[in-house]
């Protein structure tokens, strides 16, 4: 196998590995009825002026499985963070008591649920997506290099490596879209 059918390989696998990162991200921000602070990490705060990520200006923990403490370390961010987590429309109703914002976790009703495995079913169906391009992307750079006059049989045998990659990072997008499914609706 030539160097460059490698570094088309290798090029295309690190393409996927960061995808199925990225989807594993996206499916932990996905809310499976327990509180954690990864719920809020999309929110962004006016800090003087300047949207900043809410960790960077507040810490957020779990109080118990139904609630987050979110503790700002200015207490003059006490109502900027409340209308931002009300502005992220999260369905989260945060109450400020002076010191920090308490906000309870709804239990999620079955409707909700369902709406959730949507969500992570969509997530799932993207990063898919993500990886046949990437697949797309590597095949057509081994027709590039078979015009180029590298042999037919080593393309071949490039791209059945590419589609066995493909395989094998689709079934992984697909248990972790199993494990979220069977997290959110167990109740």
């Amino acid at each position: 196998m030539t160097e460059d059918i490698q570094f088309i390989l290798d090029s295309a696998k690190e393409q996927m590995e960061k995808t199925l990162s990225h989807l594993e991200a996206e499916l932990v921000k996905v809310r499976a009825g327990k509180a954690s602070p990864t719920m809020l990490e999309s929110i962004s705060v006016d800090y003087y002026g300047t949207k900043t990520p809410l960790n960077q200006v507040a810490s957020v923990n779990t109080a118990d499985a139904r609630s987050l403490v979110v503790q700002p370390w200015e207490k003059s961010m006490l109502t900027p963070i409340e209308k931002a987590i009300m502005a992220a429309n999260l369905g989260l109703n945060p109450q400020n008591d002076g010191v920090l914002i308490r906000i309870l976790v709804p239990a999620l009703t079955e409707e909700r649920r369902k709406d959730l495995v949507k969500k992570a079913k969509s997530e799932a169906e993207a990063a898919k997506v993500v990886l046949r391009t990437a697949r797309k992307d590597a095949n057509e750079e081994l027709k590039k290099l078979q015009k180029s006059g590298t042999p037919e049989d080593e393309i071949k045998s490039a791209e059945t490596l590419v589609q066995t990659l493909t395989d094998g990072f689709v079934v992984k997008c697909d248990k972790h879209l199993e494990v979220k499914e069977k997290e959110i609706m167990t109740v």
